[in-house]
C-alpha cells in the first residue's frame, strides 16, 4: 500500500468524484478524513471504506464557511499529528453565457469553486512545512484549459484555480509542498445536472458526448481516482503545478 500510515482529507467526498478519490486512498492505505456538506453522504462513504478494510472517519463542513473549514484541517492535525495530502474537490456548476449569468451566481461559484482550495490549502501549509512535505490536489476541470459555451462562471473559476495551484507549487516547492490540479473532463456523475438542463436531457448530452470526445465516451469515477492517487502520492513525487488533464482528448479535439 502506497499510502500507508498517511493522512488526508478530502471535502466533497459524499458522492461523485470525490468518494471515488476517498476510497482509492484508503485502499493504498490512508486514513481518509471523509468531509462533505451532508453528514449522511459522507457517513456513506466512510461505510464503503470501513466495508473494504480501511480507515476513515466522517466529518460535515460547510467549505464556503472558512472558519469551518480552518477548523478542519486544525482539528485532523491536533487528532493525527499531521496532514499529508489534501484533496480540495467540492465545487458547483452555474451554467449560462454572460448575460444569463447573475453576478450572484457568479459569486455564488467563486465561492464554492475557488475560496475554499485558497482558505484549505493555507490552512495545511503549515503543517505540511514543518512535517517536511505533502501533497494538496485541487479539483479543477478541462474547462480551466480551454473555453466552452454557456458556462462563463465555471471556465472562469475553474482556470482561477490552475492558475492559484501553479503559484502555491511555485512558492513551497522549497518545503517539498507540492500542489497540483486535476482536470477531469466529461465523468459520469450526478454534478452534470446543468449541462443535462442546458442540453435538453440525458439522450441529448450522450449523444454530445460520444460525438465530442476523441475516445467517444464517458470517464468513469474509478478512472479519475486513479489519476487523484497518481497526484497525492509519491508516484508524482516530481511533479508541481500541474494541470493535469483526464478527459479522453476533448481539450485537443
Amino acid at each position: 500500500m502506497i499510502l500507508k500510515d498517511r493522512i488526508a482529507i478530502v471535502t466533497g467526498a459524499g458522492s461523485g468524484i470525490g468518494r471515488g478519490g476517498a476510497q482509492i486512498l484508503a485502499r493504498e492505505g490512508a486514513h481518509v478524513i471523509v468531509s462533505d456538506l451532508h453528514r449522511d453522504r459522507s457517513e456513506e462513504t466512510v461505510d464503503l471504506i470501513l466495508k473494504a478494510g480501511g480507515g476513515a472517519e466522517a466529518n460535515s463542513t460547510d467549505v464556503t464557511d472558512s472558519g469551518a473549514l480552518e477548523k478542519l484541517i486544525n482539528d485532523t492535525h491536533a487528532a493525527h499529528g499531521r496532514i499529508d495530502i489534501l484533496h480540495s474537490h467540492a465545487g458547483i456548476q452555474v451554467e449560462g453565457t454572460l448575460e444569463e449569468v447573475s453576478v450572484q451566481g457568479l459569486d455564488d461559484s467563486y465561492a464554492l469553486n475557488v475560496r475554499p482550495h485558497f482558505v484549505a490549502a493555507r490552512a495545511v501549509v503549515p503543517f505540511m512545512k514543518e512535517q517536511g512535505g505533502g501533497s494538496i490536489v485541487n479539483t479543477s476541470s478541462n474547462s480551466g484549459v480551454f473555453v466552452d459555451e454557456g458556462m462563463l462562471a465555471y471556465i472562469t473559476t475553474k482556470a482561477a484555480i490552475i492558475m492559484m495551484t501553479k503559484q502555491i507549487a511555485l512558492d513551497y516547492a522549497k518545503f517539498n509542498v507540492r500542489c497540483n490540479a486535476l482536470c477531469p473532463g466529461w465523468v459520469d456523475t450526478p454534478f452534470n445536472d446543468p449541462y443535462i438542463r442546458q442540453m435538453g436531457g440525458r439522450s441529448a448530452i450522450d449523444k454530445y458526448v460520444q460525438k465530442t470526445i476523441p475516445m467517444g465516451r464517458w470517464a468513469s469515477i474509478e478512472e479519475i481516482a486513479e489519476s487523484i492517487l497518481f497526484l497525492a502520492s509519491d508516484r508524482s513525487s516530481f511533479m508541481t503545478g500541474h494541470a493535469l488533464v483526464i478527459d479522453g482528448g476533448e481539450c485537443i479535439a
